[in-house]
């Protein structure tokens, strides 16, 4: 659009210096940035009008800096082939009364072609019907209209399909555009309806002609004239321009003769009827676009219910399960009665059941994400997964044009695939806080050991005595607590205080679980809505940071 941009300013310059050509090219380049911020969001076909009309835009104002192009357009019967010929002065294209003879369409160039041949080949005008009015040869003056090309076009309501094809065409690409009626069929509901109303916002490049109106009684004319206008009114075409022509005399073309001659010399039809064009396609992509929307907040209700889907999904909730079974595992592990520690080891950990990383023996997460064995989701939670996800595109595209809430669920689905892997990773990487052992732990292992080993003391002491006994030595004396001797207090109460103090720590471990499960929740909870943060309302907010985007673009558009 940049090269295409400095040649819109020369081509415009040239054409009419008051003419704001920056203006006009930055609406343009608003219209172009917009397609591509909504590329891939709204479905091609509605955007047809708008590419079409930035493509057209560069090749219609590049192609020939001194050329108007003029088309008469009518229906059958209107005279229009009579009144080209009469403005041309030579019999250019044939002429029919009740059917259509003209069956494509003829040009008149006024003044040198030079630079007009390449225009006539975007019109698609076949050479066997291009005409110069003015050679070397040509003694008439027709310098006022030198840059006028005048097109005959096929009539719109020809039996055959390809003419009107050919119309439509070619009034979607000329500058301005002359509608001849006849006093007969002024009033046609086709031209209308399927025409004259399309043009209300190219107003300024339109003229009505009234032709052939000597064939009404002079006191006649002005009453259908007046019924034509009201007719124009009503078609929102207020203010064009309401002629009178007839070939019957010299005098009949006048009227029309003036309005061209204003035109080719104001050099502005082509650049009026561009700015038409833009406020019709910026109208349309404004009932596209809808009103501005709002970023998707963290607190959202729609927000908060898909963390809490995908952490089902994920399996937070057998995760954290695990998490306090392990806790309890591992604190019974260390602080039970060392003898009993040796059954508890020969039961499995509940986290390395799920293959989770144990931190403890410098398990890489990364490594271990592939082979986690959390559950896969149950049918219900992959449903309510769903439900989270449409209901997040239904709150992102609320109030807007349906194009946008299915562009929100698209986005919202987008990285569907990846989100299995993303969230295994998001659990092997998540530090679940029972990798370390607590303080306490130690301290109560420790007491338990020394009572372990008071009791192993306690035992080898009164083995001792047995021993010194069966030498025939003299009989060790042990001493008392009461009327029970150290060595076998130390023997029976080591176990029996281990057991106690194992017993006693069993409330605390349990509530040390809770909290750790309530931790570890939190901190997967956390986790899970980076995930979804990442997976789901990223490309979410891409759409509609694209949609806020295209709205201040659109709004530059709009700016005349």
């Amino acid at each position: 659009m940049t090269g295409m941009g400095g040649r819109l300013r020369e081509a415009l310059r040239i054409a009419d210096g008051r003419v704001d050509a920056d203006q006009l090219i930055a609406r343009l380049e608003a219209i172009r940035r917009f397609l591509g911020l909504v590329d891939g969001h709204l479905p091609d076909t509605p955007l047809v009008p708008a590419r079409t009309l930035v493509e057209r835009a560069g090749t219609r104002l590049t192609l020939s800096r001194d050329h108007t192009v003029v088309a008469l357009a009518g229906a059958t019967g209107s005279g229009k082939s009579s009144l080209f010929n009469a403005m041309a002065r030579m019999e250019l294209s044939p002429v029919g009364v009740r059917r259509p003879t003209t069956g494509v369409t003829h040009a008149c160039v006024w003044g040198p072609l030079d630079g007009g041949t390449r225009l006539l080949d975007w019109l698609g005008v076949l050479p066997r019907h291009r005409f110069v009015r003015e050679s070397l040869l040509d003694g008439d003056d027709e310098s006022t209209l030198h840059g006028l090309i005048l097109l005959d076009l096929p009539d719109f309501d020809s039996v055959e399909h390809a003419h009107r094809l050919e119309v439509d065409r070619l009034l979607g690409l000329v500058d301005l555009v002359v509608w001849v009626v006849d006093p007969q069929k002024y009033a046609d509901r086709v031209m209308h309806r399927s025409y004259l109303r399309e043009f209300r916002r190219h107003r300024d490049v339109t003229v009505v002609v009234l032709n052939q109106s000597d064939r009404l009684p002079p006191a006649e004319v002005p009453r259908v004239l007046a019924d034509l206008r009201r007719l124009l009114d009503a078609d929102g075409l207020d203010g064009v321009p309401l002629l009178t022509t007839t070939v019957a005399d010299s005098g009949g073309l006048e009227p029309l003769r003036a309005a061209l001659e204003r035109t080719v010399a104001e050099r502005q039809a082509a650049l009026r009827r561009l700015s038409g064009d833009v406020d019709a396609v910026v109208d349309t992509l404004d009932d596209m676009v809808g009103e501005p929307r709002t970023v998707l907040a963290a607190d959202d209700p729609a927000v908060t219910a898909l963390d809490r889907a995908l952490c089902r999904a994920a399996g937070v909730p057998t995760v954290v399960a695990a998490v306090e079974q392990a806790y309890r595992h591992r604190a019974a592990a260390a602080t039970g009665w060392p003898l009993l520690r040796l059954w508890r080891r020969l039961r499995a950990d509940p986290l390395r059941r799920l293959h989770l990383p144990d931190r403890r023996t410098g398990d890489d997460p990364d490594a271990l994400v592939a082979a986690t064995s959390v559950p896969e989701p149950s049918a219900a939670d992959k449903s309510a997964l769903a439900l989270a996800l449409r209901t997040v595109a239904d709150r992102a595209g609320a109030g807007l044009p349906n194009a946008w809430p299915e562009a929100m669920a698209t986005a919202a689905r987008s990285r569907l695939g990846d989100l299995p892997d993303a969230l295994d990773r998001a659990l092997g990487n998540t530090d679940l806080g029972v990798d370390r052992p607590r303080l306490w732990w130690r301290l109560v292992g420790g007491l338990q050991w020394l009572l372990t080993l008071a009791s192993v003391a306690g035992l080898g002491w009164l083995a001792l005595g047995y021993v010194v006994q069966a030498l025939g030595l003299p009989q060790l004396r042990h001493p008392t607590v009461g009327e029970v001797p150290v060595p076998t207090l130390l023997l029976l109460g080591g176990p029996l205080v281990g057991l106690v103090v194992a017993a006693a720590t069993r409330p605390l471990v349990r509530w040390a679980a809770r909290q750790a499960r309530r931790r570890a929740e939190a901190q997967l909870t956390l986790a899970v809505a980076g995930v979804s943060e990442q997976q789901v309302l990223a490309p979410v907010r891409a759409v509609i940071a694209a949609h806020a985007d295209a709205r201040t673009v659109l709004e530059v558009a709009r700016h005349r």
